[in-house]
């Protein structure tokens, strides 16, 4: 499995401050463009037509912007490609309403992210300035809601959580970009909203950096939506200290484990499967529930283990780390990864009934903890 392009390619293309872009260029490098040319949109809020319109129009806002315009290179970089592929995956999650007509991509953004994150490893785009374009891409929408927030959140709430995910200030800049480059009666207010959060962020010490905390748990226990004072430490019940591995199979989780937690328990789906005599994708619920019983047996006790898995997905993090919060532990999650080409060669050395194809099933899933999953996340990319 290779990519189209490589990161070099793709940085060739970012445009300088006052200079344009080549879409045709950049269609012929990521093909996944040219689908946007066929994908309708919601006509009330993007009259201007399909989404390859729109992406150009949103790409055209950028390069004027005065955020683009004073960035250096890397920033530069983020800031252009997560505009590019911000809506990557609205082809894929397009549903027009049979009855109405209506248009809806309902989880583009965070589906967008994953896309994006594949294109980019496969490309060999440095660690962090693919996840930076990643998380952008994930909640991109977010600034236009802050002050209308589904769940109930408090526009300060969301803007400090986000400012541990990623630089708030590329955030407002492609969520600027995105709702200029439409055409929306309701363009004037949501840009209003979205420089109403710009301002809040900074009033609140959370533009240009992380939102202080008294100590990590604190931080933690606020991203995980405990109404508390961020400057006063959250206190702590005493439990086990965990670490989770989460990465890609082939990725070196095993290996890490050996060399830097040697002695400690390990509870892994994997062993549970070898021990109930099962092999890839056979009856992985009962491989669950005895890895689970085994984490819950060493919480009880307040030892300290490992959760060695792949954890791919948020969905398959949140239901691991809310079983070890539910018992006090003390989690550092272990995010390990390796190259396309290494990785499936290692897979292709390994004894196993997984296959390369198994993986590349996989990433379509693929969801990287952020910094406020865990009392400390360690990337190792």
């Amino acid at each position: 499995m290779i990519a189209n392009f490589t990161h070099q390619q793709l940085s060739a293309m970012i445009p300088a401050p006052g200079h344009g872009y080549d879409w045709r260029a950049l269609c012929d490098l990521i093909p996944d463009l040219l689908t946007l040319e066929d994908t309708p949109q919601d006509p009330h809020y993007h009259a201007e037509g399909n989404v390859g319109i729109h992406t150009r129009m949103v790409l055209d806002a950028l390069l004027v912007d005065d955020d683009y315009q004073r960035a250096e290179a890397d920033r530069r970089f983020v800031l252009f490609v997560a505009a590019l592929l911000h809506d990557i995956a609205k082809p894929r999650t397009t549903l027009i309403d049979q009855g109405t007509g209506r248009v809806s991509q309902p989880g583009h953004s965070r589906k967008g992210a994953i896309d994006a994150r594949v294109l980019l490893w496969l490309a060999q785009t440095p660690f962090a300035l693919r996840e930076a374009v990643c998380r952008i891409i994930s909640v991109h929408q977010v600034p236009f809601f802050a002050f209308a927030s589904r769940n109930g959140q408090t526009p300060q709430r969301i803007a400090r959580t986000l400012s541990w995910q990623l630089h708030l200030p590329d955030l407002v800049a492609v969520a600027r970009a995105d709702m200029t480059g439409r055409t929306y009666v309701g363009k004037a207010g949501c840009l209003a909203d979205v420089e109403l959060f710009e301002l809040a962020a900074q009033e609140d010490g959370c533009w240009h950096s992380p939102k202080a905390a008294a100590d990590a748990h604190t931080r933690l226990m606020y991203a995980r939506g405990t109404d508390l004072h961020l400057e006063t430490p959250f206190f702590q019940q005493p439990g086990s200290q965990v670490t989770v591995m989460s990465g890609l199979p082939a990725s070196g989780k095993d290996t890490w484990v050996a060399k830097h937690r040697a002695g400690l328990p390990v509870v892994s789906f994997d062993n549970a499967k070898a021990e109930l005599g099962l092999k890839h994708g056979e009856n992985d619920g009962l491989a669950a529930h005895h890895a689970i019983d085994q984490a819950k047996a060493l919480l009880r006790t307040r030892t300290p283990f490992v959760w060695n898995a792949t954890h791919l997905s948020q969905q398959m993090r949140d239901k691991t780390l809310d079983l070890l919060f539910a018992y006090n532990a003390q989690v550092q999650l272990v995010y390990l990864e390796a190259p396309a080409a290494v990785l499936f060669s290692r897979n292709n050395k390994r004894d196993t009934t997984l296959r390369n194809a198994d993986i590349v099933k996989m990433l379509h899933r693929w969801e990287m903890p952020l910094p406020s999953e865990a009392h400390a996340v360690q990337y190792l990319a």
